[in-house]
């Protein structure tokens, strides 16, 4: 995989990472957990839908689409979609820097499993 390839490929992981992390921070911002009934669907999806963390975890997905058929287009599926597991690397770093999440040292050990695959992926 050359350098643009690989640009195209982690662009598009590290703005679905960013997708989580806005969506999350946008639930949040609404009081944790939502509760979906018939009786509150129009006013529930009104409330998420101006959240403007949601709007802009809606913008990085459609962002990141767009990068990752370009980075697909130029790779191998069984390249490029592996390396769809640095955004569980990403989006543990950003849950933890900017939303206050705990990492258990169980996950830490996970995630540097999950870090040795890619490198392993990556050059072959």
């Amino acid at each position: 995989m050359n350098l643009t390839t690989f640009a195209f490929i982690i662009s598009g992981v590290i703005l679905n990472a960013c997708a989580q992390l806005l969506l999350k921070a946008g639930t949040n911002a609404l009081g944790g957990a939502i509760h979906l009934t018939m009786g509150n669907a129009v006013q529930t999806f009104v409330k998420v839908a101006t959240q403007l963390p949601i709007l802009g975890g809606l913008a990085c997905y459609g962002v990141s689409l767009v990068v990752w058929i370009i980075g697909l287009s130029r790779t191998d599926v069984t390249i490029a979609y592996p390396m769809l597991s640095l955004g569980y690397v990403i989006s543990a770093a950003g849950a933890w820097m900017f939303l206050g999440e705990v990492i258990p040292p169980q996950r830490l050990l996970a995630i540097g499993v999950i870090m040795l695959g890619v490198i392993l992926l990556a050059r072959t």
